[in-house]
């Protein structure tokens, strides 16, 4: 087992990140798994650019540039699946968190266009969209608890989402099983884009 520590908002740091892979596995890697975010919550009208930067960095630009500079590992390899760890809000409004929402957004269509472009590579790629779940950030911020409550109670299986439940449809995806399974946006949330906010 190895692992690597670096920020993500690092160009060089990613670089390194993924020479690093490579080294280890010999030039070859078949599963990339971004699973990077951050969110701010504030009125539209509140946000800063400072805000604005520091969630496009880390919740598109970083995944983006990873996907980018992987791919000639990924090429490299006989069966290879990327997997975006995204969220709902990119699919459907949620009050509070605009530019997250639009970075979820820019995955969702950079999911479609990077199938598009390494299908013939055997590239497959697809994205978890997930709503809230029992995380680090949701256990600890108050604010996110307070506002998102009452949405919960719009879910259809009235509860918020557990790790596992995420990492679970995240290790499908990667399986051969799922070899058909390109370019999707998969919600994992407990049916609330069912009945929408």
């Amino acid at each position: 087992f190895t692992a690597s520590i670096g920020d993500l908002t690092s160009s060089s740091q990613r670089q390194q990140l993924i020479d690093t892979v490579s080294s280890i596995f010999n030039g070859t890697l078949n599963i990339l798994v971004n699973n990077a975010g951050t969110v701010i919550l504030k009125e539209a009208i509140e946000y800063t650019t400072e805000d604005y930067n520091y969630m496009m960095s880390t919740n598109f630009e970083a995944l983006y540039h990873l996907s980018q500079i992987s791919h000639p590992i990924l090429k490299a390899s006989s069966y290879v699946s990327i997997v975006f760890v995204s969220s709902i809000a990119g699919v459907t409004a949620l009050p509070k968190i605009s530019i997250y929402a639009a970075t979820k957004g820019a995955i969702k269509q950079i999911t479609k266009n990077l199938v598009c472009e390494w299908a013939k590579d055997n590239i497959r790629i697809n994205t978890v969209a997930s709503w809230r779940v029992r995380t680090i950030i949701s256990k600890q911020d108050a604010t996110i608890l307070e506002e998102y409550e009452r949405l919960i109670e719009r879910t259809p299986t009235r509860r918020i989402g557990e790790p596992e439940e995420i990492s679970s449809m995240v290790a499908f995806l990667c399986l051969p099983m799922a070899s058909y399974i390109d370019g999707q946006i998969i919600c994992v949330d407990g049916g609330f884009t069912a009945d929408g906010w």
